[in-house]
This record gives C-alpha cells, structure tokens and sequence, in this order.
C-alpha cells in the first residue's frame, strides 16, 4: 500500500499525448491541471498554444469568436485537428444555430473530448452522447443559476468526464460582485462535491481574467486546489506555468509524505504519533496522493 515513490481568449510538454488520452475516462483527465483556451478564428495560434506547456489546450469556437465568423472558424479547426493531433473543442451552446455543425464537425474529427458551454440539462449530454455514439468525452461548463441547480444529474450522466466551473458568466447570471474569498465559495464547493460522488476527475476552475498579475493568479489557483479543484483554465500561454505550479505538490508537501509514509512502513500501517502529529489510514492516504500527482508530472 505504501510507497516513497492540469471570458474571451487570447490564444499548450506533451499536450498532444495528453490531450489525446483524455478519450479514456481515466488517469489522464486527473493529472492535468492546466487547460489553455485558443480562439478557433486565430489558426495561427493553434501551434503556439500546444507547446506552452499546458496539460490540454481547448480550442474555442464559442465567446472567443464572433458570430459572423463561426464557420469559417469551424472550418479551420476541423482543418487542423488530425488523429496525431487532437484536442478539446469547446462547441456552441445545444440552443445556438452553430451547434449542430460544431458537434458534427467534432464527430467527423475525432476530438479528445467537448467542452459543452451553458451546461443546464442532462438532455443536452444524452444528445451528445447519442450522436457521437459514445465515442467522445464530455466536459460540461456550468456557468448558470440552472446548471448549479442540475449539477449533480450532469455529472452521473455517461460520458463526463469533468466538469469546469464557468465562473465569469456564472457570477453575470447570478448578479454577484466580486470573486473573492466568499463570494462563490459555496458553488465552488457544489462542483467539488459533485464530481466526488460521480467519481469524476476533480473539477476545473474558472478563468482569471487579468494577465498581468501573476500574484491575483497564484491566489486564484491555490484557492482553487484548497477546496479540492484539481486544475483550472487559462487564457494567455503567460498563465500556463504559474498554474501549473500552484497546482503541483510543493517541496515541503512531498517531504512531509515522504517521511509519513516511511513512518508508516515502519510501523505496518499502524496509527502512530510523528512530530506530534497523529498518522493513521486517512493521513497516510493523503501522503499518498501527494506523491502520485508528484509522479503524474
């Protein structure tokens, strides 16, 4: 048992790999902790965003693009995406006149996996589940007052994989000023608690908005890992580092599991007191998991 051994967009090691992998539902999807969106009318990007060092990159065809140029987006994207080269896609909403051609487009390609903006419906999962023949992975936004309310139907039903927490449009459709300490607190928490008892991946968090402030951004991230989000989205390559560490384990988190689990191997796995500090089954699980995110690196 015991062992010592990822708003409108401006554009991510392997994120080819990764990205690719997502179409399991699986230990891909829990190891990245960084998802960098790419506006799907700005081809040229598209390279610029897989090597900047994201876990996945999501190629927008949504907010980033306006709507006269929608399909000629589509038409780029699915132009670039190949079986050596896939992606997430994030589509138009299920009531949008772009949705049907976005999810066909998607199908025909092969995606890794659809972001679904505007989450509300466990109808609007089934379709694409349908329509895909279950062959490609969901990854809901909820980002309404509904798709809260709805958030622990959308997360058991088949093909999700994760959710993301739309939190700038989330905070427009509840009337809530500031993103702070408390203000969505308990809507964060829904998403944490929701994707536990699917037995999803860890949610994603929303975006932050200011590029410049890479101290506003470590909050964010760190905030986000304390209340158990295992990533969050980025919308500038710059934001892709800083969130990548936030979410990693830090030195003093692995040296402490290293040495709880060298503790508990020598006791058998027995509760045992350590620095003053109480050891038994739930902490040395802890310990744990901080050095396979370690090893997911």
């Amino acid at each position: 048992m015991f062992s010592s051994c990822h708003a409108r967009t401006e554009t991510s090691e392997d994120t080819t790999v990764n990205a690719h992998s997502i179409q399991s539902p699986g230990r891909a999807a829990a190891d990245i902790s960084s998802y960098l969106f790419v506006p799907g009318n700005r081809p040229e990007r598209f390279g610029k965003a897989l090597a900047a060092g994201a876990g996945a990159i999501i190629v927008d065809l949504e907010d980033a693009v306006p709507a006269a140029d929608k399909s000629a987006a589509r038409d780029a994207v699915a132009a670039w995406l190949t079986p050596q080269q896939p992606a997430l896609v994030r589509i138009n909403a299920v009531n949008t006149p772009w949705f049907a051609d976005d999810l066909a487009m998607c199908i025909d390609r092969g995606v890794a996996a659809i972001v679904l903006p505007k989450a509300e419906e466990r109808d609007e999962i089934a379709l694409i589940s349908d329509r895909s023949r279950d062959a490609i992975a969901l990854f809901p936004l909820i980002e309404s007052a509904r798709g809260i309310a709805n958030v622990h139907a959308l997360a058991t039903e088949r093909n999700v994989r994760r959710l993301i927490f739309g939190s700038i449009d989330f905070r427009l459709d509840l009337g809530i000023d500031g993103d702070d300490a408390d203000e969505l607190l308990y809507f964060r928490s829904q998403l944490v608690l929701a994707s536990r008892l699917a037995q999803l991946s860890a949610p994603v968090d929303g975006v932050t908005t200011d590029l410049q402030d890479d101290v506003r951004l470590t909050a964010d991230a760190t905030r986000a890992k304390r209340l158990g989000f295992g990533g969050k989205c980025c919308i500038h390559p710059r934001q892709v580092d800083v969130v990548n560490r936030s979410f990693a384990p830090t030195a003093g988190e692995i040296a402490w599991a290293h040495k709880v689990l060298s503790a508990a191997q020598a006791a058998g796995g027995a509760a045992i007191s350590l620095d003053g500090e109480m050891l038994d089954r739930p902490v040395y699980a802890r310990a744990e998991a901080i050095l396979a995110r370690q090893l997911a690196r």
